[in-house]
């Protein structure tokens, strides 16, 4: 995200993003075996020509989509959350949401979030798509990782806390 906390600049483009060469991300990727997008997310990689990702199964969450026009992904239209259950109860690597800002609020809600990771890019864009576009409530983190890069890009990781 910009450091203004936009995920899009106000053309939906991201071509703002500094390019990281030290981010490893086939070590990234190599993390999960599934991938949760939101609709709007997944338009944007339509547009980009890239909607496979090697060894990932891909879920697009859509009320609007159907599968039989995109092979090769899930298309879930509701029941967000019974669908994650169903996902983390089955065995495999780590799922990644990857946008989607309404999803990850849903999920967020329902406690099927366990970490949240965010690179923030040293650019201010002053309007676009937010990282987080409406309330989500209240939620604890715990940072459990940072990283600074020479580029000025900056990883953080935080673990959600679990209220008991």
């Amino acid at each position: 995200m910009s450091l203004d906390g936009y995920i899009a600049d106000s053309k939906g483009g991201a071509d703002w993003i500094v390019h990281e060469p030290e981010i490893d991300f086939a070590a990234l990727f190599g993390q999960f075996d599934t991938f949760l997008i939101g609709r709007k997310t997944y338009d944007t990689m339509v547009k980009a020509r890239r909607t496979s990702v090697p060894g990932m199964k891909i879920f697009v969450f859509s009320r609007t989509m159907r599968e039989k026009d995109f092979p090769g992904v899930a298309i879930i239209a509701k029941d967000a959350a019974k669908k994650v259950r169903e996902l983390c109860a089955e065995a495999g690597k780590d799922i990644w949401l990857f946008g989607g800002g309404e999803l990850f609020r849903e999920l967020l809600a329902e406690g099927l979030v366990d970490t949240v990771e965010v690179t923030v890019s040293p650019v201010l864009l002053g309007g676009g798509t937010r990282l987080l576009g409406g309330a989500t409530g209240s939620s604890k983190l715990r940072l459990v990782g940072n990283r600074i890069y020479g580029s000025g890009v900056v990883s953080l990781t935080y673990e959600v806390v679990r209220e008991v």
